[in-house]
């Protein structure tokens, strides 16, 4: 049995009230986590069919790696786990917005950061080598 349904036309995905995501061709859907407070832009990571599942399912943060290939809850080992207060979808439902509030130490980036986006790139600027970042 489907998890989801199928995909209908552009007006019933766009104005309808079913939910069809669009999984691209790895079957992945891009997913944005925001602190339910303040609205800071916590990480951006992916999610196939079972994390999204799990998500809907437990109310907990579940993404699918990339790099390894498997299944992760967020904040299973570091205890920084999300507890999801808002799930949105964009117009075309190919993409994921979760508004969360962060258990534990309250980080959101596996390096320790609050969020993974922890450096600024500047703008206005010939890209080059040089280009360097600078931390928030």
């Amino acid at each position: 049995m489907p998890r989801f349904a199928a995909r209908g036309s552009d007006r019933e995905i766009e104005a309808g009230i079913q939910f069809t995501p669009r999984f691209d061709e790895h079957g992945l859907i891009s997913c944005i986590v925001t602190d339910a407070g303040s609205g800071e832009v916590l990480m951006f990571a992916h999610m196939n069919e079972e994390a999204l599942a799990r998500t809907i399912e437990t109310g907990e943060g579940w993404f699918w790696s990339r790099s390894r290939k498997t299944l992760w809850k967020k904040g299973e080992t570091s205890g920084n786990t999300l507890a999801i207060e808002e799930m949105r979808v964009d117009c075309d439902q190919d993409a994921i917005l979760l508004r969360v509030r962060v258990a534990g130490n309250g980080t959101g980036c596996h390096t320790g950061a609050r969020s993974c986006f922890y450096r600024r790139l500047p703008v206005k600027q010939a890209p080059g080598p040089s280009l360097a970042l600078t931390f928030v």
